[in-house]
């Protein structure tokens, strides 16, 4: 006796088409989101540049250079080669504004000079490093003498390096 097959044989027809409206609809509303999200993260990065252990050969003078070393006692400012001034620590705390007034004058004496480092004791906690190279990056001054409320970002040592303390 012949079995009867009881399932339905595949039809030979076409096969359905991928509708990819609804793909194409999150891609147009994505891809302006992910671009536009994508320039404001760009700018909210700082550019650092970290000491080199190799040297290029010849040594150069670099001049004036601005170094600021942060130590458990205070900070210390000095030129690379001495400590010109040190600033120690009043109730505990870094002296940022001392630090502020200090940037600007070096700046006004060395305006050609863009480049400064930050350097570090081990045991200094990482948020001293972001407040002490915003202090030496930039600074406020009062703007115009109507508006009392008004300030203008004056920028300083806008190259800094990180480094350890020596």
């Amino acid at each position: 006796m012949a079995r009867k097959h009881h399932y339905r044989r595949r039809s030979k027809d076409q096969p359905n088409e991928l509708d990819v409206t609804t793909f194409l609809n999150l891609m147009v509303v994505l891809v302006p989101f992910l671009l536009i999200t994508a320039v404001f993260s760009r700018i909210a990065i700082v550019e650092l540049n970290l000491p080199s252990t190799k040297g290029s050969g010849e040594p150069q003078d670099p001049g004036f250079r601005v170094e600021v070393i942060v130590r458990e006692g205070g900070l210390e400012i000095g030129n690379g080669k001495t400590v010109i001034a040190a600033l120690p620590k009043r109730e505990g705390e870094y002296d940022l504004e001392r630090l502020s007034r200090y940037m600007v004058s070096l700046k006004e004496d060395n305006p050609a000079t863009d480049s400064a480092s930050v350097l570090l004791e081990p045991t200094i906690p990482y948020d001293y490093l972001i407040q002490v190279m915003d202090v030496v990056r930039s600074t406020e001054i009062p703007g115009a003498e109507s508006d009392a409320r008004e300030f203008v970002q004056l920028a300083l040592f806008t190259e800094i390096s990180v480094g350890e303390a020596p």
